[in-house]
């Protein structure tokens, strides 16, 4: 990792709850003058260390449907079979994450859909579809607790 200082710290947790903060603003708040606040964004993009900046929309107000987790099992676990099945589910928008898992289960996806039914038409006609699928567990969220986009700096 690149070495970071006290004001790349500061500089990246404000970042990460406001991506849309004038770079005048953070010279403000990090006592700075406006020209190496730019420089650090800069290189910051430069070395992937930003890979991108989104827009988080809130799904309560959109009214966009069911979070499950799945627990996928692969028939077998050689390197070509996970491959096949990791750029498969990179196709499918339904799946918003995608974890390789060590322990039980080969990987943890997190799926949003519409509703009950259109889990079951996701579940049985693209998730089982899938290349190498041994088994499918799915999980439903009943109500979002906690979610974060920001990742925790030491």
């Amino acid at each position: 990792m690149t070495n970071l200082d006290t004001i790349d710290l500061k500089l990246l947790e404000i970042l990460q709850t406001n991506s849309k903060i004038n770079v005048k603003a953070l010279a403000a708040d990090l006592k700075l003058t406006k020209t190496p606040i730019y420089e650090r964004i800069k290189r910051y993009e430069k070395e992937g260390i930003i890979k991108k900046y989104v827009a988080i929309l809130n799904s309560k107000i959109l009214d966009n449907g069911m979070v499950v987790f799945c627990s996928v099992s692969l028939e077998n676990q050689k390197l070509p079979g996970i491959e096949l099945f990791s750029a498969a589910v990179k196709e499918i928008p339904e799946i918003i994450e995608c974890y390789l898992m060590g322990g039980a289960n080969d990987f943890l996806l997190k799926v949003v859909v519409k509703d009950l039914a259109a889990y079951h038409q996701f579940s049985s006609g693209k998730l089982a579809a899938l290349p190498n699928v041994s088994q499918i567990k799915s999980t439903f969220v009943l109500n979002e607790v906690k979610r974060t986009n920001v990742v925790p700096l030491f």
